[in-house]
């Protein structure tokens, strides 16, 4: 039954207590009823209402409602109130007080519904594969032959539910039904040897034993005179006891199979007896241990005994199928019984069913099993992922606990380091060049870190040599477009998407953008219809934005296209002419050292043909004329000469040299100097001597000289200026004065004579 209103009857010590509920949305129904059969299969209240919306209640009578962050009682009739829910899944209890005296009489029990319609399947999926991780997990090093009849499990009261939680996932799972099916419908079997008395007329073949009951057994019958063994026996037994041999089901593999069953009933059957009466844990214990007892009712355990002992390395156990499913189930159970997961209280501390929560814990395995298989990176020793504890196992995955997996990669043309990490911090308080972030503290559910192998990550973050690339799981998302789609259309017309979801894309940007070397933030979420949502920053791969759909499955949980998108990383990694390389190295480069320039002077815009004209990396040229008749000669021919050759004079050819933009020319006794030119090809050309007699240059010395040609129409910005030649870094004094050097175009204004 469903609805937006509800009257519901909650148990007190003094009776029935009536509690009206009334759902504020109107639009769709949010309160549900479900029938007790299907509550209890489920574990969950028969009353469910739905996360995230807001609901008004009143108690009828002289009690109310014990206040709490989802409970808020009104201030004048605190019979009524509002019941907020927010992101609370699960089953939420709720005292009931008289009026009188605010003393507790009762409870009244609400299942919060999460709003995706497959959360039961998605809790039950993720708990089994956090379960199946954790159990490889030890198997790296604790491969087991043989087996304690009984697993040591350890029931401690806080952690009881989480315990009972990942058993319950790996005992329903769909695997672990198809596996016992296959066994009843084709069990192990093997031939039985057994003696049954039998008519002698219906013995059949002989063999020696029966020659010898032939002789020697009593109740005989005399033989007939035309019998064939007349003339060997006058009489024969009536009976003999003949050898039979009967296909039998009690086997190694059977008997293991049925103490299996027995030790899992009898485990929740514990769990059963010490939980709360009425709890979550007792009522979902009540399912699975009723399930358990109807397998152990079989018509094909009734003929199998106890095992002597369990050896788990059997040919029919690890390879007979069902037999080796049930026996991984066997192996995953001990560890699930014993595991302590303090995350796990995030999960489903206090009646709680957080699957959002247990999407980001899923979510670390999955994506660590993507990372093992694009870099070939091994787990961290299981001393990193799951210790011993005085309470049993204890799995150090939690929220706000940094969890990182690291190795080296060989890409073929370059080694890369590999970070994978959980819940990296990344500090607002540390400054450039240190790893963090330029503002506030930041902490992505998940941080992939790449650096050349060689180099330490400190060096790394230094040197611009780090990238960041950054995954949160929102398991709220329905689609890419709940994140990425609204557009200024949607925004003109006031169609705003939800708040949570224009959150979740913020957040991607604050990452990328605040996190000092981040390439690249993505959401990842379980959508069905399995798109993918990659934005390229600019030309390449990353730096970018996107989502992908990674949902809880058997078959298919959307991992692929992750892989590809980390393969195509690894591809761009080894391009070592990326854009991604080169900016790297000018943010290095710019950044290394602080900056004591202080340019204000009019200078030209940086748009056009002049996009490039940075003042640090643009060159002058300054040069020497000797006379007023050299001079008319380089404004005629719109040409300079240097010297070249070894000889004093000549001008030493660089980069600033080559690519300089300007030429500044003084003369004999001339300090101050205004006369800029612009270099119209930026590279000399060589000249001999002929040639600059061709161009009528007086009297060259030289064989050979580097000719620039020379544009007087500076910018207008220049136009009045003047240097003052003798301040400039590289101007020699005496008569070394008209030596050729070059200056940036910042020294140059730094001389500008006001």
């Amino acid at each position: 039954m469903e609805g937006n209103e509800l009257l519901i009857k909650a148990e007190t010590a003094d009776g029935l207590v009536s509690v009206r509920i009334i759902a504020e949305e109107r639009g769709k129904p949010t309160i549900f009823e479900l029938d007790e059969w299907e509550a209890f299969e489920h574990g969950e209240a028969r009353i469910q209402l739905l996360e995230g919306c807001f609901y008004e209640y009143e108690v009828l009578g002289d009690y109310m409602l014990r206040p709490s962050p989802a409970v808020v009682p009104s201030r004048i009739h605190p019979t009524m109130g509002r019941l907020i829910p927010n992101v609370y899944v699960g089953t939420l209890t709720i005292e009931v007080l008289r009026l009188a005296d605010h003393a507790c009489c009762g409870e009244l029990k609400v299942e919060i519904r999460s709003k995706k319609a497959s959360y039961r399947t998605d809790y039950r999926l993720m708990l089994e594969g956090i379960t199946e991780h954790c159990t490889d997990l030890l198997f790296y090093y604790n491969a087991p032959v043989t087996h304690p009849f009984v697993p040591d499990y350890l029931t401690d009261p806080q952690t009881l539910y989480q315990r009972f939680a990942l058993v319950n996932a790996v005992l329903t799972s769909h695997g672990f039904e198809i596996a016992f099916q296959k066994i009843v419908r084709k069990p192990i079997t093997k031939w039985a040897g057994d003696e049954a008395e039998k008519d002698i007329r219906n013995a059949g073949r002989a063999d020696r034993s029966m020659l010898v009951q032939l002789k020697k057994r009593g109740n005989r019958i005399v033989l007939p005179d035309h019998h064939i063994l007349k003339n060997r026996l006058a009489s024969v037994p009536s009976r003999i006891m003949l050898g039979a041999k009967t296909d039998s089901v009690d086997t190694p593999e059977n008997r293991f199979v049925k103490h299996a069953l027995e030790v899992f009933a009898g485990f929740v059957n514990h769990i059963k007896s010490i939980a709360p009466e009425r709890s979550r844990v007792c009522n979902e214990a009540a399912v699975l241990e009723n399930r358990l007892n109807q397998m152990l009712s079989a018509p094909l355990f009734k003929d199998v005994g106890k095992p002597l002992r369990l050896a788990l390395n059997g040919p029919g156990l690890v390879r007979k199928e069902g037999y080796k499913q049930i026996l991984r189930v066997w192996l995953m159970f001990d560890l699930a019984a014993r595991l302590v997961w303090r995350g796990g209280d995030d999960v489903y501390h206090a009646g709680k069913k957080d699957v959002a929560v247990l999407y980001e814990y899923w979510l670390f395995f999955e994506l660590l099993d993507v990372v093992k298989s694009v870099f070939s990176i091994e787990p961290a020793h299981i001393s990193k992922l799951v210790k011993p504890t005085k309470n049993g196992l204890g799995l150090q995955l939690r929220q706000g606990r940094h969890l990182p997996v690291s190795g080296v990669y060989d890409a073929g043309s370059r080694k890369l380091n590999v970070e994978f990490s959980f819940n990296r911090s990344f500090s607002g308080q540390n400054d450039y060049p240190q790893a963090g972030s330029w503002t506030t503290g930041m902490r992505p559910d998940f941080t992939l870190s790449i650096w050349p192998a060689g180099v330490s990550q400190a060096q790394a973050e230094t040197e611009e040599l780090i990238v960041h690339i950054h995954f949160d799981a929102k398991y709220k998302v329905e689609s890419v477009a709940g994140v990425f789609g609204e557009d200024e259309a949607t925004l003109a017309s006031g169609r705003a998407q939800p708040d949570h979801s224009r959150d979740d894309l913020l957040k991607m940007h604050s990452y990328k953008d605040a996190i000092r070397r981040t390439a690249g933030a993505y959401v990842l979420y379980p959508g069905a219809e399995g798109k993918v949502y990659k934005r390229k920053g600019f030309h390449e791969l990353i730096p970018g934005l996107g989502a992908f759909a990674i949902r809880p499955s058997k078959t298919d949980n959307g991992r692929d296209e992750l892989k590809r998108f980390l393969l195509d990383v690894v591809a761009h990694f080894q391009n070592r002419a990326s854009q991604r390389e080169k900016v790297a190295f000018r943010s290095f480069d710019i950044y290394n050292n602080p900056s004591s320039t202080d340019v204000r002077a009019p200078l030209p815009e940086a748009f056009g043909k002049n996009r490039d004209l940075i003042p640090d990396d643009t060159f002058v040229l300054v040069g020497y004329y000797k006379n007023s008749k050299h001079l008319h000669w380089i404004r005629k021919h719109n040409l300079y000469n240097f010297r070249t050759g070894a000889k004093s004079g000549s001008l030493s050819l660089g980069v600033a040299e080559v690519n300089a933009r300007y030429l500044l020319l003084h003369g004999p006794g001339q300090t101050l100097s205004g006369m800029l030119f612009k270099l119209h090809e930026r590279a000399p050309r060589l000249f001999s001597k002929q040639d600059l007699i061709g161009k009528e240059y007086p009297d060259p010395s030289r064989e050979l000289y580097l000719v620039y040609t020379t544009d007087p129409e500076v910018e207008p910005e220049f136009a009045g200026m003047r240097w003052d030649v003798t301040r400039l870094p590289g101007y020699r004094a005496n008569r070394a004065s008209g030596l050729p050097f070059s200056v940036s175009l910042t020294d140059l204004m730094k001389v500008l004579v006001k």
